[in-house]
């Protein structure tokens, strides 16, 4: 018999009589959650005909996944440094405008989206693929679930069909909320959020209230008013930003921009279009040095970095993630 949740059921009786030598049996537990996203516990109880022990008693515990929802909303600066004429307070969407999108994630999840999502325009646009994360309440290193999603230009983060909130198949819990994106510094809840099967909202972008775990974890420059955002430049994917200096950011676009095929005279000025880290902007192209040069962006964001009293050139802007 079963007690403590009707959510467990016998399927299949022990097979056997055990005898009082000894011996083993088999049975299957069914366990049919009635409320999505917990755990559940039961005793389950076996007859024993000797009259000097008491039944079998094993504790049992099913959990039941997701999913659990989020409504989070982030700004990738990149994307709001050279904003559309009259939407100063939209992320620009010119890599879907430009068809250069992929409709496979560039993290490893290998998620798909349906190329008609990047039809949708205006506000619901997408204008990258994003990389979230759930950490663990109690080690907030720890990386319990992990997904790709899509983010719209109001900064919203959706799901691969560009509309609905990101779910977890995860059971509802406190957890620590990271996005990150492959050429900004990602960014955490300072505090855990509690998620479940209703949509949590979760906002990095109110600059007036900030939630990012670590220090100046994002940054103003460029940005809409009142809105922070996560910082650009990290084009070498080492969580480090910076300019020149031991593990520098700009030689990444020089050597993309004087390798490149097309680049005939090896020239510096010479501007690459395509979908690539090396793009800071995320206008679809980038140049190492010339009339829309992209390492200039770096150098700003060194500069006005608050920890940088000293206007230092080779400043290291750190990713404010807790990591092993």
């Amino acid at each position: 018999s079963i007690t403590g949740s009707t959510d467990f059921s016998v399927i299949t009786d022990p097979s056997t009589t055990v005898s009082s030598g000894g011996g083993t049996t088999t049975f299957i537990v069914r366990y049919t959650p009635s409320i999505a996203s917990t755990i559940n516990t039961a005793t389950l109880s076996i007859e024993n005909n000797d009259c000097n022990e008491t039944p079998y008693t094993f504790d049992i515990q099913g959990t039941s996944l997701g999913p659990v929802l989020m409504a989070v909303n982030v700004y990738l600066q990149g994307a709001a440094l050279n904003p559309n004429t009259g939407e100063e307070t939209l992320m620009c969407d010119n890599l879907r405008v430009a068809g250069l999108l992929p409709t496979a994630t560039p993290y490893s999840d290998g998620a798909i989206c349906d190329a008609a999502v990047f039809n949708t325009t205006g506000n619901d646009a997408i204008v990258d693929w994003v990389w979230v994360e759930l950490r663990d309440a109690t080690t907030n290193t720890t990386v319990v679930h992990s997904r790709s999603a899509l983010l719209q230009r109001d900064g919203d983060v959706v799901t691969t069909d560009g509309i609905s909130p990101v779910p977890f198949n995860a059971i509802s819990d406190n957890y620590y909320i990271a996005i990150k994106h492959r050429n900004h510094l990602g960014v955490m809840t300072a505090n855990t959020v509690a998620l479940s099967n209703t949509t949590t909202v979760v906002i990095f972008t109110d600059a007036n209230n900030q939630i990012t775990f670590g220090t100046n974890a994002q940054t103003t420059l460029g940005m809409p008013i009142n809105t922070i955002g996560m910082w650009a430049g990290d084009v070498n994917g080492d969580g480090i930003m910076q300019y020149t200096g031991a593990t520098p950011d700009s030689p990444s676009i020089l050597s993309s921009v004087l390798n490149d095929v097309g680049n005939f005279l090896n020239l510096p000025t010479f501007i690459v279009n395509g979908y690539t880290t090396n793009d800071i902007d995320m206008n679809g192209s980038f140049q190492y040095t010339g009339a829309t040069p992209d390492t200039p962006f770096i150098l700003q964001n060194a500069l006005v970095h608050p920890g940088n009293f000293l206007n230092l050139s080779t400043y290291s802007i750190i990713e404010q993630l807790p990591e092993n």
